[in-house]
Order: C-alpha cells, then structure tokens, then sequence
C-alpha cells in the first residue's frame, strides 16, 4: 500500500511539474501540496477499458457530502454541494420518473412492432449514460429491463452525462449526443488541475467552454419524433414534439447572454470550494449551482411521496428543498399577471387580463402534456361568483373545456368559457392524440411565447404558433411589432343593471404537469407500470399549481343608467413614464383623487382636480408596479388600477 501511495505521489508531482514552464507564471486553480497531500488519501476504482462514464457516487467523495460530513462550501461556508442538489432534481429522477415509464409503455402497447425503437430512442435523454455506454459495447437497443438492471441508466441524467458532451454540441438534436468518448470530462473553469480526477476516477478534466453556453442542453430539449398512422406505418413524416432549445433561439435572451443555466442554473455571488473536506482549497467563481429548478412541482411531490415503490434513496429534505426551488421558480420567474379595468357600459364591465412571458422559451414549455389555464372571478359584495372563466372540478379538470379541445381566445364573453395556454397534438385524419408516435400536425399551440419571439426566424418552422393564437391582434404583438411576450385576454362581464356595491375581480394563472385529460386514453390500457402509476396518481395532489394572481375592487352605483365608469377615462393603463391623464363629463364632479400603491399606502391625493374642458394630469411615483386610483365623485366612488412598467 505504500509503495503504492509512493508512486500516485511521485506521478501527481511529475504532473505538477509538467503544468508550469521555467520563468512562467503558475497558472490559476494549481493545487498546494497540502491539497495534493488531501487528494493522494482518496482512492477509487477509476474507469477502465470498455467503459466510458460513471455515476454519481464516484463523484460525490469531492462534490457532494462524504463520509465526514465534509461538503462544499461558499466562501461563508454555506453548504452548496453539487450532488446533492441534483439528486433531488427532475434530472437525477429521470429514469425512475413513474410517468415517462408508464407513458414509454403505453407508446408500445399503441404500436408493439416499434418497442425496441421507442425504448431506445426514450432511453437516450433519460437514462443517457447507460444507454450510451450500452451502445458503445455494442449491445444493441437499449431498453426499459436493461435501465432497472443498470446503476448508470438508473442515474438518469447524471454528472458524466452532462460533463462528458463534447464541444460540437447543438447540431444533432433527438437524442443523439455528442459525447467525447477519451474519457475527458468538461467543466466551465479555465486551467483545471487534473492530476486528482485523472488517477482517481479516470477522466482527463478540461475546459470546456461549450459548458456555459445553452447549446450543451440542445440535444434532449429539441425532440423530433417520426409518424406513425393509426395502424404503426411510419408515414415518413415528422412532428416536432419538443422544442424548447429552439423556443429560446427564437428570444433575445442569447442576444443578451441570458442562457439556460442563467435560470436552472443560477450563480451564486460568492466564489466556492467545489472539491470538500478542504477549505484551504482555492475557491472557484462563478459557480453555478446545480438545483435545475424546473416547472414539474407536481412530479416531484408524487416520486417523494413514493419513494421505496421507486427505489429512490434520497432524503426527504433534499426534496423539500427542490420543491421548494422549483415552486420559487415558477412564482417569482415565470410570467407577470396584471387585471385591467377598462370601462363599463351597457349593462357590461370591460376587463383585459395582461399575461407576460418572463422565461427564455414558450411558458409552458417541454414534454406537451404541460398546460397553464388562466381563472377570472368576478365576485359581487354577497360573495357570490356572478363570473367565472378556468375553474377545475373536483377532478381537476376544467369547467367548460370543450371537446377535443379548447381553442384560443382573444375575448371572452360568457361564463365557463376558459383561457388554456398549450400544445394540442393531432394524428393523421386530424384527430387529438396523446400518443407521441401518432402526432402528425399542430392542432393548437397559443403557449406565451418567449419575448424576441417572431414569425420570420429561421427557427419559427418548429415553434410555430397555432392559427387561432396568431389572428389576435395582441397575442405577442404590439401593432405589426412582434415579441412582445405578452397576451391580453379580453373578459366582458355582464353586470344587471340594478347592481349596487362593490365588485371584486380575481385572476389565478394555474400550471398543470399532468392534467386528467392527458392521462385519460393511457389509462384505458393495462400494463404493470401504467398501473403503478395509475395507484400513484390518483393518490398524489393533483391540485393545479397556483403561479400568479392579481385582483382589483371596484364600488359602482347603477351602471346601466347612465353609464357613469365610461364618464371617466383614465388613460394610459400601463404607463412607462409614470404621468397618467385623466378625462370626464362635465356633469360629473369630482370630490377628490387618491392612488394608493400595491400595499395600500396613500402616494397622491388631490381635492381640487378642476374642470371637464383639459385632462387632468397625475404623476405616479417613480417605484414601478401595480397603483389603484379611485375617484370619489358626488354619485359614486370608482376605482382604476394604473401599472408603472
């Protein structure tokens, strides 16, 4: 053993002498001998011929905790370490994922001629490394059985899946992979030290700047799937399943160095120790972390809730804190939601609802059973709904939703008529499917694009955007200009015209993973993972995930007579300048003017506003966001919510 350790010492050294040349200066990141002295007492069984990745717990000694306890650590000595935050994520879950299991078995059970071609083809983004290290063996297709009898395709898209990309990356798409098959392994820090990761686990660390650029995640965030009519014949045609990594080339997030791990990957502010047990290390920055915060919250809580049934040993807490990144992600970075009064008149009150894209690629985006329905209430001063657009039944699915499915709307007019935002997959006679294998044509697809979107991008033929979706006039459009991100979903609500009180509007955006409807034509089948699931499902929360809201109160007096709300204008509604104007009858007289902002403080208030004959000017304060005016005028008290951009 210690001629051992003598010769790994004597070959370290010879390393460290081969990184320096006489009279140049030491690069960066180089080891102290204290540091090489630390690493010379880790031994591994490191990779051998005929194998060409590892799985995580061959880097967790340095990158996540060990034995001791040791982690890594952030120059405050916060615990950051990479395997576990990824351990918990929808990236380390994706093979033992119980939904993808059932859905690649009810892909078969559809068309059995095409099984070791749909497992094969699943397996690549899913269990990435072993079904590469299968393929490289040259073993054949790789399928579901060789998955849960493999350590690596259990690994699910682990750290060698990821490091191991080589840097030609983002022209295949699909799964097919470019992966550097000389066992180098690529990180983002420039002049790394290899000598501890080389002898100890049989890679060659390199720089790769291909690591912090968006195009290393291109090859599973585009899915191209091939046709197949209702008898299993590939037609030789192609659908567009995914395309998430198109979605964000057709934005101005790459113009402006917004990049996939900017979001799933945020950077911490302060430089961190990324081999543990070691602080005298020298610290690396910037460090991104490796939570992949995602939008699939409700996956998540079911594979915690089952997690011996899946064979799944990671801590509950781990869970708790992915769940709780990921619900963080999607309420505080995924869209801004506004309701806007407009005006009341005929017996009617004028809404539009403002809907903004905060992400880099359609919202939602990726595997196309993931939807967002958009819920108004309109609730009088007894509590009673008099309006409702996007409530779910106790099932979980939407009131109103029509068969097969529901089109896009620019405006609506009439209760339990809903808003879903998603993709809608039709077969070859034009049909709504869930089968992968069958899509064939776009049936709906009115998901908020990413803001930069347009029509006229190279990219737009696989990300186009429904019919229905792009005849609104303001669906990602402002005029003739694209890429607006934004859609305003009219809402005309019929008021009786005796209607005295107060009014209270509510607006919910809600993210369905899994909705009913997706799941109902796979579970007519049976099949033991598709029953495993089944149990699992209806068992597990399957309340919609709330993402934003945004509400407004109103105090009106017998709008039908004469039409007060529409005697004030107040104009614009959503002000970059922060001046707001407002106009009125000269039959109105107005007692006084107060704006309150979003926490009910006063900002303004004014008793003498003047006459009818010129606009009379308010200026916000310079703070943006949400402001409420309400007017007191001698008949009635009205408010109008104004928004600072």
């Amino acid at each position: 053993m210690k001629k051992t350790l003598l010769a790994l010492s004597i070959i370290v050294t010879f390393i460290v002498l081969l990184s320096f040349t006489p009279g140049s200066t030491p690069q960066p990141y180089q080891h102290t001998p204290e540091e090489l002295a630390y690493f010379s007492g880790m031994m591994r069984t490191p990779l051998v011929p005929g194998e060409w990745f590892l799985t995580s717990a061959s880097c967790r000694g340095c990158h996540g905790h060990d034995t001791l306890g040791n982690s890594n650590i952030d120059e405050d000595g916060n615990d950051v370490n990479l395997v576990s935050h990824w351990e918990s994520s929808m990236m380390a879950m994706s093979a033992k994922d119980p939904f993808w299991r059932a859905k690649v078995n009810h892909e078969i059970l559809v068309n059995p001629a095409h099984e070791g071609q749909l497992q094969d083809k699943c397996t690549s983004c899913h269990a990435p490394t072993g079904r590469y290290n299968h393929f490289y063996r040259g073993l054949g297709l790789y399928r579901l059985t060789d998955v849960i009898n493999d350590s690596l395709g259990l690994d699910g898209v682990n750290c060698s899946g990821c490091h191991t990309i080589g840097p030609t990356v983002g022209s295949m798409y699909s799964g097919e992979i470019p992966y550097d098959t000389t066992r180098t392994i690529y990180g983002p820090f420039l002049n790394p030290f290899f000598g501890p990761m080389q002898l100890y686990e049989g890679y060659t660390p390199t720089y790769g700047f291909h690591m912090e650029e968006s195009r290393t995640c291109s090859p599973c965030h585009t899915l191209i799937t091939e046709t197949a009519d209702l008898a299993g014949n590939l037609t030789g045609q192609h659908f567009m399943e995914q395309a998430t990594y198109q979605e964000f080339v057709n934005s101005s997030f790459p113009g402006n160095n917004i990049k996939c791990q900017t979001c799933h990957m945020p950077q911490l502010p302060t430089p961190v120790v990324i081999a543990n047990g070691f602080t005298a290390l020298q610290p690396r920055y910037p460090f991104n972390q490796h939570v992949f915060a995602g939008a699939n919250h409700f996956m998540l809580k079911l594979i915690k809730n089952n997690k011996t049934d899946l064979r799944v040993d990671v801590a509950d807490a781990r869970f708790d804190s992915t769940i709780q990144a990921t619900a963080a992600n999607l309420r505080l970075s995924s869209i801004n939601l506004n309701v806007l009064f407009d005006s009341t008149r005929s017996d009617t009150g004028y809404f539009r609802v403002r809907i903004e894209n905060k992400v880099g690629h359609k919202f939602p985006s990726g595997y196309p059973s993931r939807r967002v329905v958009l819920q108004f209430l309109a609730i009088d001063s007894n509590n009673d709904t008099i309006f409702k657009s996007g409530t779910f039944d106790n099932e979980f699915r939407v009131v109103g939703e029509s068969a097969p499915f529901e089109i896009h709307h620019a405006t609506i007019n009439q209760s339990n008529v809903p808003q879903i935002y998603e993709m809608v997959m039709g077969d070859v006679n034009g049909n709504f499917t869930t089968v992968l294998e069958r899509a064939a044509i776009l049936l709906k697809d009115n998901r908020l694009p990413p803001v930069g979107f347009t029509t006229t991008h190279a990219s737009y033929d696989t990300v186009m955007i429904s019919a229905d979706a792009n005849a609104d006039i303001d669906f990602n459009k402002n005029g003739i200009t694209e890429g607006t991100g934004i859609d305003y979903v009219n809402f005309n609500v019929p008021i009786d015209g005796t209607f005295n009180g107060s009014l209270k509007i509510v607006t919910n955006v809600f993210y369905q993973s899994v909705p009913p409807k997706w799941v109902d034509e796979m579970f007519t089948y049976t099949q033991a993972a598709i029953d495993s699931f089944k149990t699992m499902y209806y068992a597990a929360d399957r309340t919609p995930f709330l993402v934003a809201s945004d509400s407004l109160q109103l105090t009106v007096t017998s709008i039908d007579k004469k039409n007060l709300d529409n005697s004030i204008v107040i104009y614009p509604t959503l002000t970059e300048t922060g001046e707001v104007f407002m106009t009125f009858r000269p039959e109105v007289m107005i007692r006084k003017v107060e704006i309150f902002n979003a926490k009910g403080e006063i900002v303004y208030q004014n008793e003498k506003v003047g006459n009818a004959s010129n606009p009379f000017i308010m200026n916000l304060p310079e703070i943006k966001g949400n402001y409420y005016i309400r007017i007191v005028t001698n008949t009635q008290t009205i408010v109008k919510k104004v928004i600072t951009l």
